[in-house]
């Protein structure tokens, strides 16, 4: 049988399926990850924005429940471009309501709707996926779509946040540069710095330093152990007390009981213990290094205006990220307190053994603004695209609204929709499918960051921030490209049966590059760009596998719903096992960590020979 698809608009897939998915994914990296950033920087406390924040996840966990709405009332194409309206003028809400003094309760709503918003357009668009083009084209430009929307998701993980630094950057107060210099033949003072006096002839603000550069030392003290942590702690309580006295920093508040939240010792249960003890790694460690911390002062020159505030983030720049800041990260200057020191507290690793260097900047500028610019951009695009995708989107003749629709026979259909779906032939092999396929991916993606990140006694790689969004901005985004679109064209050819499994192989077997790393820790950036790229190429090939299967059992009946539901597994099926990634990590370690995901591995096989597909599924 031929595989064609009438519509009354032809038109290339190539001109729509891109900026579709790209408009499918910016919204939802804005609603998961952007807010998180943003309110960081405007100064809420973490307990507040992990606790709402959270919640922000929901819509698109539970959009299956109104999925059947939009597959029954109008069209695909009708949904997908009002929701693009709507997202165009509620980011832009976003942008107006950053400014003023009641933001956080505002743009929370405002991003509840754009949740909301951006679920319903996946589920219009990736049902007039399915009904604008062919079978065969599916297969084909299945990895298209995934690479276009993991695009949006680097878009606006990294272009839009450096946006926001730029415009920052470019509204604030003349940068201040610190550099922190580790040797062994320094001492590190623990004590709270002192300010000489200092005049400035410029009229203009800027911050000054208690020192130009700050010396630390990184041998163990030469006290006892037990009198050098007391008086690390002792320092580190002064700079945290004096901070929050003065104004520079809000006391924490624990949002359920109105207490103000203290470091506590963590309790280790039983279970998480034997855990650890039964299969974690044996590290050794220096139990005589102390770790070493060194303490610096900062205030402004000149009072600032009125009620003007300056909000001072303090962020690594270069050189040796085993120097971290731990306190004093923002502070904020005020009429009120800009006379009294600040001060910042910075950690050196204990192990390291030879001089170092680090700098960092301290940048002032406009946060509002600058955020507010980067939902106006986001905002933008969303205009000029749903202006684009009213000429550019195809008008099948598949995509029509159900006829004679009455209230009752909407109801009958909602629960016609869920009934045919775990109805369908093989309906629990499948939903395990969609459980198990990423068991492995859904514990791992969790922790590659932290990997990166954590240094190397802690079993990481000891990457800066800049480092790794290079990884995975730069090499990872072109592995995960190549794989996507080698994937889509290999199964456009010999069909999804003939590629499951060799996907499937793909997927699991380039997890193994982490192994490797976490054994033979590296500090070649070449070598690591070999496995980020081995890695990212593999998901990119084996997730084409995955997408296309839930386009298969999704065909027939209430399609655009049974996709939608579909994607609620997928959805729970990353939720749960990541929930408990970070807890099993800690336990085990890094090596032992990694694998156990390629352990999971045999989940993903295992579901893979369970489901039986149409070996003409997907060929031309």
């Amino acid at each position: 049988m031929k595989d064609t698809l009438p519509t009354s608009t032809t038109r290339n897939p190539w001109a729509w399926i891109p900026t579709l998915y790209l408009a499918e994914g910016l919204p939802y990296v804005a609603v998961m990850t952007l807010s998180v950033i943003l309110y960081k920087r405007l100064g809420i406390s973490n307990t507040d924005i992990a606790l709402y924040t959270g919640w922000l996840y929901l819509p698109w966990v539970i959009k299956p429940f109104w999925s059947p709405f939009v597959d029954l009332i109008k069209t695909k194409r009708m949904w997908t471009l009002a929701m693009q309206w709507t997202l165009a003028f509620a980011l832009a809400a976003i942008a107006f309501t950053i400014p003023t003094a009641l933001f956080f309760r505002l743009t929370l709503a405002v991003f509840w709707l754009v949740g909301f918003t951006s679920a319903t357009h996946d589920i219009a668009a990736d049902g007039f996926y399915m009904y604008a083009l062919t079978k065969h084209q599916q297969s084909f430009y299945v990895g298209i779509r995934s690479t276009f929307y993991r695009i949006a998701i680097v878009l606006g993980q990294g272009v839009l946040v450096i946006i926001a630094g730029l415009v920052e950057t470019g509204t604030g107060l003349e940068p201040a540069l610190l550099r922190v210099e580790a040797s062994p033949g320094y001492f590190s003072p623990l004590t709270l710095p002192t300010f000489e006096e200092r005049h400035t002839g410029s009229s203009e603000p800027t911050f000054v330093f208690s020192a130009e550069t700050l010396q630390a030392g990184i041998m163990p003290m030469e006290d006892d152990s037990l009198s050098a942590t007391q008086r690390i702690a002792t320092l580190s309580a002064a700079v945290r007390q004096a901070n929050i006295r003065n104004g520079f920093t809000p006391q924490e508040v624990n949002p359920s009981n109105g207490q103000t939240i203290a470091a506590s010792a963590k309790l280790e249960s039983p279970f998480t213990t034997w855990v650890r003890n039964t299969f974690g790694e044996k590290r050794e460690t220096a139990e005589s290094a102390v770790s070493n911390v060194v303490a610096v002062g900062i205030r402004l020159s000149h009072a600032p205006q009125g009620d003007e505030k300056r909000i001072l983030n303090i962020n690594f720049k270069s050189g040796d990220p085993s120097i971290a800041i731990e306190q004093g990260s923002r502070l904020e200057f005020t009429a009120d307190n800009w006379l009294q020191p600040a001060y910042l507290l910075f950690r050196i690793d204990p192990k390291l053994k030879e001089a170092t260097t680090s700098t960092f900047v301290g940048t002032s500028g406009n946060i509002p603004y600058a955020w507010s610019t980067v939902f106006i951009v986001l905002s933008a695009f969303f205009l000029l695209v749903s202006l684009y995708h009213s000429w550019a989107l195809p008008r099948p003749e598949s995509d029509r609204p159900t006829e004679d629709l009455t209230a009752r026979s909407l109801v009958r259909a909602f629960f016609q929709t869920f009934k045919t779906f775990f109805t369908k032939k093989q309906a629990l092999p499948a939903i395990l499918f969609m459980l198990l396929y990423r068991l492995p991916e859904a514990q791992f993606l969790k922790l590659v960051n932290p990997f990166l990140l954590d240094p190397i006694d802690k079993g990481g790689l000891g990457l800066t921030t800049g480092q790794v969004g290079l990884v995975y901005g730069t090499i990872g985004i072109i592995g995960l490209t190549i794989g996507g679109i080698i994937g889509g064209i290999v199964a456009a050819r010999g069909g999804l049966k003939k590629w499951l499994f060799p996907m499937a192989w793909t997927l699991s077997l380039t997890g193994l590059t982490y192994v490797y790393m976490s054994y033979v820790p590296t500090s070649s950036m070449p070598v690591i760009y070999i496995c980020v790229f081995i890695e990212q190429f593999g998901y990119g090939f084996g997730f084409t596998a995955y997408m296309l299967f839930l386009i298969y059992f999704s065909e027939g009946e209430h399609k655009t719903a049974h996709y939608a539901i579909c994607t609620g597994f997928m959805a729970l099926g990353m939720m749960l096992p990541g929930m408990a990634a970070g807890w099993l990590q800690e336990a085990i370690g890094y090596s032992h960590f990694f694998i156990w995901t390629f352990i999971c591995s045999i989940a993903t096989l295992a579901v893979c020979a369970a489901v039986k597909i149409d070996p003409q599924f997907g060929k031309k």
